[in-house]
């Protein structure tokens, strides 16, 4: 049996500016630092592997030292349930700020209140009100 699964976050040398912009989105957000870069020829100031704790989910997060021609895809996102409307339009808007908005706040029939943004990073996040 697994001991865990999973989101994990590769960059591309942002990892860390995301790391930071997501602290600010989420000020409650736990950090912890998992490992380190010591591949040889790793670019210095990479992003080591690292948990990123968002009300109570643990996202993996890091710089691949190896460069690759895939990135972020909003087919796999991260849902966010929030508490209030208030909520949800303050992490819309913050999320979105250089990225973009796939389905603006509103009413879907699924969800009373629902917004899908894509932020500067290319990480989708889906957010909700519960």
């Amino acid at each position: 049996m697994p001991k865990s699964v999973l989101p994990f976050l590769m960059f591309q040398g942002e990892g860390s500016a995301a790391l930071d912009f997501y602290r600010s989105v989420f000020p409650d957000a736990k950090v912890e630092p998992v490992g380190k870069h010591d591949e040889p020829g790793a670019p210095p100031g990479l992003l080591p592997l690292t948990r990123l704790t968002i009300a109570g989910q643990t996202i993996l997060l890091n710089d691949s030292p190896v460069r690759h021609a895939f990135t972020f895809t909003p087919s796999m996102s991260l849902f966010v349930e929030c508490r209030s409307e208030q909520e949800l339009r303050a992490l819309s808007d913050a999320l979105k700020q250089g990225g973009s908005e796939l389905m603006p706040v509103g009413s879907y029939g699924f969800s009373t209140l629902f917004s899908w943004v894509t932020d500067r990073f290319g990480v989708s996040w889906q957010i909700n009100v519960a």
